[in-house]
């Protein structure tokens, strides 16, 4: 389709995708905040306003029934083989669907998800959180998100589900308060740190099978949540519902909340803490180490870590050479704290494949990229998260193998982030740590998805293109996330352009049609408002 702008006998001509680049802050308030989208506000600007301008400056808009292929569909003699399989989502705001149960700013989703149809990506992802829907044990209200998947439908593009089973602070997205109530009196099942304070954003993965959410285990609870899911949108599934993420943890990664406090103004992320000292993660030490004949070992965990934004060598237990994560006992401690972290992810995946297995959607599990300090022989921030993976050891065989098990894909974030852009001092190496987990994953055969961590990373885009366009290309990248920055100057031609170049990676200019061309140069150098322009 073709937007054809009309003004008195002269013509001038703007594509949809043009007119999206320029006037999509519709409605998406002005904020720091990347993730949600806010009120309108009278410095907004409102898709709906531009048109009234443009009717009484005489302009109207008529609809011209011609071929017009997306971006991302183009082909050209240049394009790269593996963009057959290419697969582009942008992910909706976290708070899509506010905690009343409706969509938030309706109208500006909806007009954002035609210019993303418009641009060739395929779909969008869709946070569904447990505290939305579930505010009453067993009784499931999934209007709002109902909606959002109508109107996903009613665009044309895919859905991707991403079932949150934890909390948010930011937007405030709190678990149901029926679990929060239960909480408030038995603390336990909630992570612990070594000085007892606990994290309250999900459930301690120590509770999964035990009776503590009113006579059910949590196991339970997620399984109830997902058959009625599995139920309510069943007209969606395989169709306009492609694949579904199980919530794994925190953020909903398979992982420990270890980096849940930030680190201070000017410094260095530091390694992150053991989250084993909440009572039920305590009693599974106890047993491991007296199984193990060692029942000492099973009084708590390391003596001699360091603390949360504490360097490596602040103490002994990650020191490079002479650190206690080689002794006996940190070996013992290690494997223990890793294998209840995978087993955590078997529970939920296998319980994800289960339910959803007979349906033509896939089911994907994210794992994080915990790259600080990775240039150290210990790698202590991906200890502390729960993988035991050091200089002398893979830590991501045991992930792979049992994401292979239950037939899940991984998600990877930080595929925008690249070494060159990371602090000196913090030994990080994002793109080292995301080659060793993709190449584990290739082995079990694993397919990989992939995630940006924030729109604003320098040199993120072309990173993005570099990974998924590399020796082993990816089949699905979900770019994070829609919101008034998505939308803003500074970042949707950006993003544009980042689209197009995914159709033709190695166009050289010379390839280019001499009036595509002109026209591109009139569009850079007049100013006249009857000019005809035309993306490309």
């Amino acid at each position: 389709m073709e937007v054809s702008v009309i003004r008195s006998s002269s013509q001038a001509k703007i594509s949809k995708t043009e007119l999206g680049c320029r006037d999509l802050r519709f409605c998406f308030g002005k904020s720091n905040d990347k993730n949600k989208i806010f009120s309108r506000k009278p410095n907004s600007v409102c898709f709906d306003s531009q048109i009234s301008r443009f009717r009484k400056a005489g302009l109207r808009f008529t609809l011209k029934a011609i071929h017009s292929d997306p971006i991302l569909e183009s082909k050209s003699p240049a394009t790269s083989k593996s963009l057959d399989r290419l697969r582009l989502f942008v992910g909706l705001p976290l708070d899509a669907v506010s905690d009343r149960n409706s969509v938030n700013h309706a109208r500006a989703i909806g007009a954002g998800l035609k210019a993303l149809k418009l641009l060739g990506v395929e779909g969008v992802e869709l946070p569904v959180w447990w505290g939305v829907v579930e505010n009453e044990m067993g009784k499931y209200d999934w209007s709002g998100y109902l909606a959002v998947a109508e109107m996903v439908q009613k665009a044309g593009l895919k859905l991707h589900v991403s079932l949150c089973f934890h909390a948010s602070s930011q937007p405030r997205i709190p678990l149901p308060k029926w679990v929060t109530k239960i909480g408030e009196s038995q603390s336990s099942i909630f992570f612990a740190d070594r000085s007892g304070q606990h994290y309250q954003q999900c459930l301690s993965l120590a509770v999964d099978d035990l009776a503590v959410l009113d006579g059910k285990t949590p196991v339970q609870v997620y399984q109830g949540f997902c058959e009625s899911f599995k139920s309510t949108f069943s007209p969606f599934m395989g169709s306009t519902i492609t694949g579904i993420s199980m919530g794994l943890g925190p953020d909903g990664e398979l992982r420990y909340p270890s980096h849940h406090k930030p680190a201070k103004s000017g410094t260095i992320t530091g390694v992150g803490e053991f989250q084993c000292y909440d009572t039920n993660m305590l009693n599974l030490l106890k047993q491991y180490a007296e199984a193990n004949g060692n029942p000492l070992w099973g009084l708590g965990g390391p003596h001699d870590a360091p603390t949360y934004d504490q360097a490596p060598n602040s103490n002994s237990f990650f020191k490079d050479h002479g650190g206690s994560w080689e002794s006996p006992y940190g070996d013992f401690f290690l494997s223990w704290y890793s294998s209840e972290l995978v087993s955590h992810g078997n529970r939920l995946l296998s319980l994800a494949s289960s339910i959803f297995g007979d349906t033509e959607v896939n089911v994907y599990g994210k794992v994080p990229l915990m790259h600080s300090w990775y240039k150290t022989r210990a790698h202590p921030s991906e200890l502390t998260a729960g993988f035991y993976n050091t200089a002398s050891r893979n830590g991501y065989e045991a992930v792979a193998e049992m994401f292979a098990r239950n037939s899940c894909k991984i998600i990877l974030p930080g595929m925008d982030l690249s070494d060159e852009h990371q602090p000196h001092d913090a030994l990080s190496s994002p793109e080292s740590l995301l080659a060793q987990i993709r190449t584990t994953c290739n082995k079990h055969r694993v397919e990989v998805a992939g995630q940006n961590l924030a729109s604003g990373a320098p040199g993120g885009l072309e990173q993005i293109k570099k990974n998924m366009l590399g020796e082993n290309p990816i089949d699905l990248f979900t770019y994070q996330r829609m919101g008034a920055h998505f939308f803003s100057p500074e970042h949707f031609p950006s993003f544009t352009e980042f689209v197009r170049s995914l159709s033709q990676p190695e166009l050289h200019p010379d390839d280019l049609p001499s009036d595509e061309a002109e026209a591109t140069e009139s569009v850079q150098t007049s100013s006249d408002p009857n000019i005809h322009l035309q993306t490309a």
